[in-house]
């Protein structure tokens, strides 16, 4: 499924294909991208594992979690396993192009996931994520859930490899994306 355009109009879209594929396919765990918490709300007691994963703490400015401690309550109360963590395709790779207007290893693989798509990179990212985090089973299919800014406008299935061992990561399949970059 083609969205005409990348945002968060396409969010309870993306939510229920992500859903009805992981139910075709047999798939048990979701992982979205939720830095709010909303997208995280959507799917949550959908009779699915759920993981969510945010920004880290920090990267909306110095100490801000963005998403309320209300919000992360109620998720966990609904059994959703919430990871706040450095992200994958950032970090002190970042830390270096900002203090040496360098480019780095993991931001050229990001930029090379982003030929498909903001929402691509960010599903591939937080799958590897979670399996790095014993979030989700090692060798298993997933569904990731992102968007290319808030809200949610693309999911793939997707069978994540350790970050040690990234380049194994396999993009099963892009159930939706917005056709716009």
């Amino acid at each position: 499924m083609y969205w005409l355009k990348k945002g968060p109009q396409n969010t309870n879209g993306t939510v229920q294909k992500a859903l009805t594929r992981a139910n075709e396919l047999g798939i048990k765990q979701i992982v979205v991208a939720s830095n709010s918490g909303a997208t995280a709300e959507l799917l949550a007691d959908k009779g699915i594992e759920l993981i969510c994963v945010t920004h880290h703490v920090g990267f909306s400015g110095p100490g801000k979690d963005e998403m309320p401690p209300e919000t992360r309550q109620r998720l966990t109360d609904k059994g959703v396993k919430i990871l706040t963590t450095t992200h994958l395709l950032a970090g002190v790779d970042r830390s270096l192009r900002n203090k040496f207007q360098g480019v780095y290893p993991a931001e050229i693989v990001a930029s090379t996931l982003r030929l498909f798509g903001e929402g691509v990179k960010v599903c591939v990212e937080i799958s590897v994520m979670a399996l790095d985090a014993g979030l989700i089973p090692y060798g298993k299919e997933i569904v990731a859930v992102a968007g290319s800014a808030r809200g949610a406008d693309t999911a793939c299935v997707i069978v994540p490899a350790h970050s040690n061992n990234f380049f194994d990561t396999v993009v099963k399949e892009i159930i939706c994306t917005p056709r716009e970059k």
